[in-house]
């Protein structure tokens, strides 16, 4: 029998550090409950965003979001599960993701490279190799 907290088709690693990782929210969105393992992106720290999207309210059930920015400390880590997720759930986490935040992929201290929501600079999701993204 399949593992329902695995995708079918696992095409990417989503890295979460906030409320993505909550089971409410993970089976509002996919449907399902995400099997995650712990890692860390290195060289970030983690602030506050104001939420102000009901649905996203609803779903998290708070109206305050972690967000991440880079930090000055290339000592700061900021913990979370990184999540196989399919191509359709990555399009569901997006839709989910608020306007505040951009989805970028990034290496995570273990080696993978996954996506994440960063703060939104402007552009749109863009891949670690990006020079701008450095």
């Amino acid at each position: 029998m399949a593992d329902p907290t695995v995708p079918e088709r696992a095409a990417h690693h989503l890295f979460s550090y906030g409320t993505l990782q909550l089971p409410e929210v993970q089976l509002s969105q996919f449907g399902r409950l995400l099997h995650g393992t712990p890692d860390a992106l290195s060289g970030h720290r983690t602030t506050i965003v104001l939420i102000t999207d009901p649905e996203v309210i609803r779903a998290s059930g708070t109206d305050r979001h972690p967000m991440v920015v880079p930090s000055p400390d290339p000592e700061d880590d900021v913990a979370g599960q990184v999540f196989a997720v399919s191509d359709a759930e990555l399009a569901m986490a997006d839709a989910y993701e608020v306007d505040d935040y951009t989805r970028r992929e990034v290496t995570l201290r273990s080696g993978i490279r996954a996506w994440v929501y960063l703060e939104r600079s402007g552009s749109a999701p863009t891949t670690a190799d990006d020079p701008a993204h450095h």
